[in-house]
């Protein structure tokens, strides 16, 4: 089991073998999707059978048909990791995205606004195969948002697809559980995690979904019991999937056993971090309105990893990634309207 994680990420008190300072904060692994937002109306959905307030998986094919009917709409890079990693910058972070798109318009869009964002992608388009992935919103008068993926490129992540300096040189490594379905990324979480270990490195996972941990509950308690994972992030919904428990209680207690460091999200009950017996907690950072909870909990982790990559003590870490996630759910979206550095320093909380 490897026991190079500690707390912080202070070089003194690391016992594996640091190879130099990083160059990079947080390195996220995730599916490189492009969002694609439009207005539409109830008969839109009905007449293409789509269930409205949806998430829909959906091959390629539809995806075409769907985007030409859709009217016009907005383009941005998405996905979890690579919200994550947006938000980091945001904060003056150093960010890097590891995450496969075709060379194809919208994997060029998906490179424009990440690296337009600050953030390092340097993993190669793909030549040939599946287009890029994209996630189809549409949103209606009333505000709810239906959604259809095509997962596309995105899935098709290998080992070769980054180089061992990136890795390496990340403070913390990030990892998309909603990439843990094919084998290719599977195998290239494990490449990752082993060089950031030798580097004397923090890995982190979160658990995406809860259907992901129906999914892959014995694989993901490995990773964490086996120390390939050092940090767990996980919502009140996916820590009880777990651990098969309706009891948050007994779902933390069993994670106290199992994780090295975790946070856990709770919603509108603000977050927590345990490691051992200790737990530190924090409210959430007062919000005029909730307009679109979309990338609540990738902006938290965003917060947080900030501020244990730079050493910061995790209640400082916990406070920032609330305020991250404060300002995601007070606009439509799942990335950051305002400089989230600015932010922080305006509300006192250290960057």
């Amino acid at each position: 089991m490897c026991r190079a994680l500690v707390a912080q990420t202070n070089p003194s008190k690391l016992k594996g073998p640091l190879v130099s300072a990083p160059h990079l904060d947080v390195l996220g692994f995730g599916n490189a999707i492009v969002d694609v937002l439009a207005r539409t109306e109830d008969d839109f959905l009905a007449h293409h059978g789509m269930r409205k307030g949806g998430m829909t998986l959906i091959d390629e094919m539809q995806a075409e048909t769907i985007y030409a009917a859709m009217g016009p709409g907005v383009e941005i890079s998405g996905g979890s990791a690579a919200n994550t990693v947006a938000g980091v910058a945001s904060l003056g972070g150093r960010a890097g995205f590891v995450g496969k798109v075709k060379d194809d318009p919208l994997g060029l869009i998906f490179r424009h606004d990440i690296e337009a964002a600050g953030v390092r992608f340097p993993t190669p388009a793909a030549a040939s195969g599946p287009a890029t992935a994209r996630c189809l919103i549409l949103v209606t008068a009333d505000g709810e948002r239906t959604m259809n993926t095509f997962l596309g490129a995105a899935q098709n992540l290998e080992p070769e697809d980054f180089d061992e300096a990136i890795v390496a040189g990340a403070a913390v490594t990030y990892l998309e559980g909603y990439l843990w379905d094919p084998p290719p990324a599977k195998q290239a979480f494990l490449k990752a995690a082993g060089i950031a270990h030798k580097a004397g490195r923090t890995v982190a996972l979160t658990l995406s979904d809860a259907f992901c941990v129906d999914r892959y509950r014995a694989e993901f308690l490995a990773l964490v019991r086996e120390g390939t994972v050092d940090l767990l992030f996980a919502n009140e919904t996916e820590l009880k999937a777990l651990y098969q428990t309706a009891d948050f209680d007994t779902a933390l207690a069993a994670l106290r056993q199992d994780a090295k460091r975790a946070v856990v999200t709770r919603s509108e009950n603000g977050a927590l971090t345990i490691a051992g017996t200790e737990t530190v907690a924090v409210p959430v950072f007062p919000v005029a309105s909730v307009v679109d909870t979309t990338g609540a909990g990738d902006l938290f982790a965003a917060g947080y990893l900030h501020g244990h990559a730079r050493g910061f003590s995790p209640e400082e870490s916990l406070r920032l990634g609330a305020l991250c996630a404060a300002e995601v759910i007070s606009h439509m979206g799942a990335r950051p309207e305002r400089a989230l550095k600015e932010l922080a320093e305006e509300n006192g909380l250290r960057v």
